[in-house]
């Protein structure tokens, strides 16, 4: 809950394999370039406005819905079509771990909250294995949504990763 101290709500886990060397994950999850190539659901593009990748270090980016049915979702939520998010980056163990917190201000009648994620990242005989872990967010319907969200940008990392 938006209420409820940070350590307290429970966490979702989403695990993925890609079939790619870690160096390229890695890349892919901390430059610029990088970012804007998978960040953000499908129907949405994503502009990094800076990236200071360090423990303390901030990304912040816009998110743009694309797609018509993305522009009609936010309209009827009553969401602008494009939001400014903020990164704050707690942990930085390159290639293998990434911490931040990222502010969930954009919910319509919801006092902004912090929600904190993992990256973990372990070679192993499938390729990378990814694990991301967040926060749930403050009510179930917004977990659902946070979860097809991120599962519609691994998607899009995963293509990027596929072998040629």
């Amino acid at each position: 809950m938006a209420s409820e101290a940070q350590g307290t709500r429970r966490k979702v886990v989403i695990e993925r394999t890609f079939n790619a060397p870690i160096e390229d994950v890695w890349q892919l999850w901390t430059t610029s370039d990088g970012i804007e190539s998978w960040w953000g659901p499908e129907g949405f593009a994503v502009k990094v406005h800076r990236l200071e990748l360090r423990p303390g270090g901030e990304l912040t980016y816009a998110m743009t819905a694309t797609a018509p049915e993305q522009k009609e979702f936010l309209k009827k939520a009553g969401m602008p079509l494009t939001q400014e998010a903020r990164v704050t980056y707690t942990e930085v163990v390159r290639p293998r771990r990434l911490a931040f917190t990222q502010l969930a201000d954009f919910i319509p009648n919801v006092k902004p909250y912090e929600v904190a994620m993992t990256v973990e990242f372990a070679t192993g005989p499938e390729g990378v294995r990814m694990v991301l872990t967040l926060d749930a967010m403050h009510d179930e319907r917004w977990t659902r949504l946070a979860v097809m969200g991120w599962e519609s940008e691994l998607d899009k990392l995963a293509k990027l990763l596929q072998p040629v």
